[in-house]
């Protein structure tokens, strides 16, 4: 069995959370909240709650087309916010622009939706990320499965989903280790494909599990 030429370090994340001084009883103030927003208070509310939401298997993963759907009852707009497949950022600017432009495109087509109050108020919230090492080393592809059988929901979600922004890459803390450290580019490639989007993350935690051991059996 192939020896990493680095261990995969596993680590977990928590977040403290705050709620910033900026809220939106409509559209028009949720469209320029997001102008406006720290950029911890968009990765709050669409890479964190995705992490919060892992639970769910129908609805949306992020805090803003849940808000638009739940408080103003306006389900095609957020469909279209619930789209966004944040799998495909690596920076958060993006992601604001395509939030703003998605709400934009509908404001134009309906522009007296901008003003109707909602049911309750969206509030702005933000987080810090506090990482923390699990004292878990993995230097053959064995290793690696024993310890992902263990690993939690924030721990695979902090390497699955957020090692994107980190990395500025189209990929994941897995991935990356199976390519450089073992040699496994079809299994980073697999790995990759992995939609954790449409699944819960224990759903996707148990397809990279069947992957691993498709390798392991080769």
């Amino acid at each position: 069995m192939n020896r990493a030429a680095r261990p995969f370090e596993f680590f977990t994340a928590s977040y403290i959370t705050r709620i910033d001084n900026q809220r939106a009883q409509t559209l028009g103030e949720l469209r320029g909240g997001l102008e406006h927003c720290s950029d911890a208070s968009i990765f709050y509310h669409t890479f964190q709650s995705l992490g919060r939401y892992h639970f769910l298997t129908e609805g949306f993963s992020n805090d803003v087309a849940q808000w638009v759907l739940a408080s103003l009852n306006r389900p095609r707009l957020a469909e279209q916010l619930g789209a966004l497949d944040i799998r495909g950022y690596v920076d958060l600017a993006r992601l604001r622009h395509d939030l703003i432009s998605t709400m934009e495109e509908f404001l134009r087509l309906h522009p007296k939706a901008a003003d109707i109050e909602a049911f309750e108020p969206f509030y702005f919230c933000s987080s810090a990320e506090v990482t923390v090492p699990l004292g878990w080393e993995a230097w053959t592809l064995a290793e690696f499965r024993h310890y992902l059988e263990r690993l939690g929901h924030a721990a695979f979600h902090f390497h699955f989903l957020v090692s994107r922004l980190r990395l500025q890459l189209q990929s994941n803390d897995f991935s990356m280790w199976f390519k450089d450290a073992l040699g496994l580019g079809r299994l980073a490639r697999l790995t990759e494909r992995i939609d954790i989007t449409t699944d819960t993350l224990d759903g996707a935690k148990a397809r990279l599990l069947r992957l691993v051991d498709r390798e392991l059996a080769a």
